[in-house]
């Protein structure tokens, strides 16, 4: 049986934010194509969510309680819960992820 993804307020803010952002820099193409392909990682963590990495970062701390895919540079970040997968995060992993995982889902 399939789990069902949602995404949180930011991970579809964040997914926005991108759109924008690469459409404006590069081109509204490029940004549909990005788009698609983060769209497509969501439907693979559909079939099968635990597939994804623990997050170095939180790993490092311990925490195994949230997952990650990439379709690089992004990085998927989510958790998985019953018969659903929550995307909390859709970030660029040239970031600095430390401190954004930590604001975004340790101070949440």
């Amino acid at each position: 049986m399939p789990f069902t993804v949602w995404l949180t307020d930011g991970a579809a803010r964040d997914l926005e934010d991108l759109h924008r952002h690469i459409g404006v820099r590069d081109s509204p193409d490029k940004a549909d194509h990005v788009l698609q392909s983060i769209e497509r990682q969501f439907d693979a963590l559909s079939g099968t969510p635990l597939r994804g990495a623990y997050p170095p970062e939180l790993l490092a701390l311990g925490i195994k309680e949230y997952r990650e895919v990439h379709f690089k540079p992004y990085r998927i970040v989510y958790r998985v819960s019953d018969d659903a997968v929550h995307v909390l995060m859709i970030a660029d992993g040239r970031r600095d992820m430390g401190a954004l995982l930590q604001r975004r889902l340790l101070e949440a």
